[in-house]
């Protein structure tokens, strides 16, 4: 089962795949959106390894949400995105007018950092989708967000997978970090742990800033993910209204407290890239169970 939070898709009779929507989804009074719904989940959980990956016929209306997406973040994303992200973006290449097939993701993303994109149904089991890193998978959605609200999602759509995380993939820095936090995963056997270094991915690789030079002033940019696939996101983050940012604090970042419906109000900034790659990447290295513990210690 997965989450309520993110809509869990359920079996029923007959192995019958329902994808339950909270009572404040905005597409849960349409029955053709929740039949779609259940469609592409029953697809992608029908996919076996070594079997191709399902390849939905997306829609008019769907295309038609990708683009406007697509078009909305184009702006937004030079301003407020940082220059491994952009040359990232550049380098990958996504269609803009229509929805990517993840085999085409894939084919896109290889030759720049090997990852491969793979179908789930819904959100993946915490370990699952961390571990896949390791061996260079990112688990996916097919699905779109409720056409009356395009520019909003209440949780991880193929434009968040896609536009956020193969962007952010198509970077080698970025993929080696995805890579190591998949290495972690696998010398973590308790679930604190695990859940620590989900957190900590939360305010990194989803919602971190970095400060880059733009002309003679440092800026604060964006490279998360859960920023950058969001239009919402972007323009609160750029707007510094109503945001408070902190020095990476990897203890306060690991017992952090979140809420996906909001807007993001507290982000840990990177003073560069340099020091991301030198103390993320060292993070990472030494991550196991006795961290957590560890960094408590350290602080006290």
């Amino acid at each position: 089962m997965i989450p309520s939070r993110y809509s869990p898709v359920r079996e029923g009779p007959g192995g019958k795949l329902t994808v339950e929507l909270a009572g404040d989804h905005p597409g849960v009074t349409d029955p053709d959106y929740r039949a779609r719904r259940d469609e592409l989940a029953a697809l992608a959980a029908s996919w076996k390894p070594g079997d191709p990956v399902p390849a939905p016929q997306y829609s008019d209306e769907e295309h038609s949400v990708w683009a406007e997406v697509s078009a909305a973040l184009e702006q937004l994303h030079e301003r407020h995105a940082c220059d491994a992200y952009l040359q990232g973006k550049s380098e990958l290449g996504l269609p803009r007018e229509r929805v990517p097939q993840l085999t085409e993701v894939s084919e896109l993303l290889q030759p720049h950092s090997g990852f491969r994109y793979l179908p789930v149904a819904g959100l993946a089991p915490l370990r699952d989708f961390y571990a896949s890193f390791g061996k260079s998978v990112f688990w996916s959605t097919q699905y779109l967000r409720h056409p009356s609200v395009p520019l909003y999602t209440p949780e991880p759509d193929i434009i968040h997978e896609v536009i956020g995380h193969a962007n952010q993939l198509a970077a080698p820095g970025y993929a080696a970090l995805y890579r190591m936090v998949g290495e972690a995963v696998e010398r973590t056997h308790d679930e604190h742990a695990l859940r620590f270094l989900s957190h900590v991915f939360w305010y990194t690789m989803e919602f971190g800033v970095v400060y880059e030079r733009d002309g003679g002033t440092k800026r604060l940019k964006a490279y998360g993910a859960g920023i950058l696939s969001s239009v919402g996101e972007t323009e609160f983050v750029g707007s510094g209204e109503g945001v408070e940012v902190r020095p990476v604090d990897f203890l306060a970042m690991g017992n952090g407290v979140y809420d996906i419906t909001h807007f993001q109000p507290v982000l840990y900034a990177w003073s560069s890239h340099a020091e991301m790659e030198d103390r993320f990447a060292g993070f990472l290295e030494s991550f196991d169970d006795s961290t957590p513990g560890s960094l408590l210690r350290a602080a006290s």
